[in-house]
C-alpha cells in the first residue's frame, strides 16, 4: 500500500509541474496572440491524463487502505479530498470539450480550468493532516 502511496505523492508533483508548463503557455501564446495549436492541446492533454492518473492512484489507496482499516472510511478529512479532486479532475477535462470556438475563448477556458484545478489541488492537500507539501510519502 506505501507503494501507491508514494505513487500518488510522486504523481501529485508531476501534475503540478505540468500544470505550470501548460499555465505558462498558455499565458505566452495568449499575449503574443498565438493561434492555440496542436502542441498546447497536446499538453493540456497530457496534464489532463496525469489528474486522471493521480485520481486512480487516490481512488486506489482510498478503496485499499478503507479495506485494511474499516475505521479510515469514517474519516471526514479523506472524504473531503476525494471529492475535492474529483472535481480537479473534471475541471482539468472541461478544455477538451470545447469545440471550434474562436482562440481567444479556448485560451480562456484553458486558462480558467488550469488556475482553477491548481487551487483545488492546493487547498485538497492542505486538507490533509500533517504537512504533504514536504514530503513524498515512503521516500522522504
Amino acid at each position: 500500500m506505501i507503494i501507491v502511496l508514494t505513487l500518488h505523492s510522486i504523481v501529485r508533483w508531476l501534475a503540478i509541474a505540468m500544470a505550470m508548463v501548460v499555465f505558462i503557455r498558455l499565458l505566452a501564446g495568449l499575449a503574443q496572440r498565438r493561434p492555440y495549436d496542436p502542441s498546447l492541446r497536446s499538453l493540456m492533454a497530457a496534464f489532463a491524463a496525469l489528474m486522471d492518473v493521480q485520481l486512480l492512484l487516490g481512488a486506489l489507496f482510498f478503496v485499499w487502505s478503507g479495506l485494511l482499516s474499516p475505521s479510515a472510511f469514517s474519516l471526514r478529512y479523506r472524504w473531503e479530498h476525494l471529492v475535492m479532486m474529483l472535481i480537479a479532475v473534471m475541471i482539468a477535462h472541461v478544455p477538451a470539450f470545447q469545440r471550434n470556438p474562436p482562440d481567444g475563448r479556448k485560451y480562456a477556458v484553458s486558462l480558467t480550468a488550469v488556475l482553477l484545478t491548481l487551487a483545488l489541488i492546493i487547498v485538497g492537500v492542505s486538507l490533509l493532516p500533517g504537512n504533504r507539501w514536504l514530503t513524498i510519502t515512503g521516500l522522504l
